[in-house]
């Protein structure tokens, strides 16, 4: 939301009495201000700045009336969010529109369009790109029959940009083998609150760092959960919107706390995590994503088998999964810390320093589901979730590969 300023004093000195509003600012107070400046002829600073900060107040409680005014006794029109991911791969831009009626199903909606030149998305020539409505949630921030809605972003000739992850998902997840699976994802986004004013950890003195880990994780009380407050309000926020968020928590480091959106299926997957991000607005760099997922074959009786193949899978393909699974995850991905090195492939039942981690639960039952732990927090979901159900759905390895693969692996554990 845009700052509210107070007026200069140049412009409020020409206040005339007509002008200004009968309250909070009472006509005696003015006429009191208008005589003592026609007696002195100025207006003592301490008076005027009480004056000053009365009007202001009265502006912000009208702007935040007006925010929380709910349309629809009035109007069956409503405003329309549209979300889309800017060239960065990273960062949200939306604008809004107005619909004629409540819509329930984006087919209702119409398409629109933006400056691709300023998003960093088309050249200044030729700058028109097409927003595609995609996914709909109710507005926590509008209220009533408000919408956010989730697009991806197409040249005027429907082709898809180069930033549009969610296009080649959809084909991915359109595919009869993938649908026959039922891919189930569950994400989980962590991220850091900063303090806005020094851009430092929320909880950590400023310059310094805080204690050692330990208390923070799932921290109760004032001095261990910094920013629960925040987290709250983005979890009631999300349910509220339709977001399949199921839970939240406070992580490791002291200003770090991580939500999870999930068990969902298919590209729904990336909608909900991009809807929940736009709500949140945080910032992912230096966190994990862990990406839980399962099929169909892994869920039932001798699921375990089908779980070790995919994990198999996955370990020839571990480059091209690294590769797009976040900038800067090189950092992140040490082999310290409960991480698996960025260069080396593993799995392990439990271990939480492993690529692929397998829980005890799922050994113990013989199917279930598995975790990628490799990730990163500013990963794009549409294309981890895509990559994931290829690679362990659509992609064979040859023979001699996957022969190789399981001797490495000592899959038989």
């Amino acid at each position: 939301m845009a700052q509210i300023l107070a007026p200069t004093s140049q412009w409020q000195m020409r206040i005339t009495k007509s002008s200004i509003p009968s309250s909070p600012m009472t006509g005696k107070m003015w006429s009191s201000l208008v005589l003592k400046q026609n007696k002195k002829g100025a207006v003592k600073s301490s008076k005027f700045k009480v004056f000053a900060s009365k009007y202001e107040d009265y502006t912000i409680n009208r702007v935040e009336g007006l925010l929380n005014l709910d349309l629809t006794p009035y109007t069956d029109k409503i405003i329309a969010e549209y979300i889309w991911i800017g060239g960065s791969g990273i960062d949200v831009r939306s604008k809004s529109r107005t619909i004629s009626k409540p819509v329930e199903h984006p087919s209702e909606l119409p398409k629109w369009n933006y400056d691709g030149s300023s998003t960093g998305q088309a050249p200044g020539e030729d700058s028109e790109v097409i927003l595609y409505p995609q996914a709909i949630f109710k507005d926590p921030f509008r209220g009533g029959n408000n919408i956010l809605v989730i697009c991806d972003a197409y040249t005027p000739q429907g082709e898809p940009i180069p930033t549009n992850k969610r296009h080649k998902a959809a084909q991915v997840f359109s595919n009869q083998k993938v649908i026959d699976e039922v891919p189930w994802y569950g994400i989980e986004q962590e991220y850091t609150l900063l303090q806005s004013n020094v851009k430092w950890p929320l909880g950590w003195p400023v310059g310094g760092y805080p204690g050692p880990q330990g208390p923070y994780y799932c921290g109760a009380g004032a001095d261990k959960s910094f920013g629960r407050d925040i987290s709250d309000a983005h979890y009631k926020a999300c349910l509220y919107a339709g977001i399949n968020i199921s839970g939240t928590n406070g992580e490791v480091m002291p200003g770090q706390w991580e939500f999870q959106v999930g068990p969902s299926v298919g590209i729904e997957a990336g909608d909900h995590i991009w809807a929940a991000r736009y709500i949140l607005e945080g910032d992912w760099n230096g966190a994990g994503c862990h990406t839980n997922y399962s099929t169909k074959s892994m869920r039932e009786e001798g699921g375990f088998e089908i779980i070790k193949k995919a994990i198999l899978n996955l370990s020839l393909r571990h480059t091209e999964h690294i590769s797009a699974y976040g900038e800067g995850n090189e950092r992140r991905l040490t082999g310290k810390h409960e991480t698996a090195s960025i260069n080396q492939f593993s799995w392990g039942v439990a271990n939480r320093g492993a690529s692929i981690r397998v829980g005890r639960d799922t050994e113990k039952q013989g199917k279930g589901y598995l975790e990628d732990r490799r990730p990163a927090s500013n990963m794009d979901p549409y294309t981890v979730t895509a990559l994931l159900a290829e690679t362990t759905i659509l992609w064979e390895p040859t023979l001699e590969a996957e022969a190789l693969a399981a001797q490495k692996l000592a899959l038989n554990v």
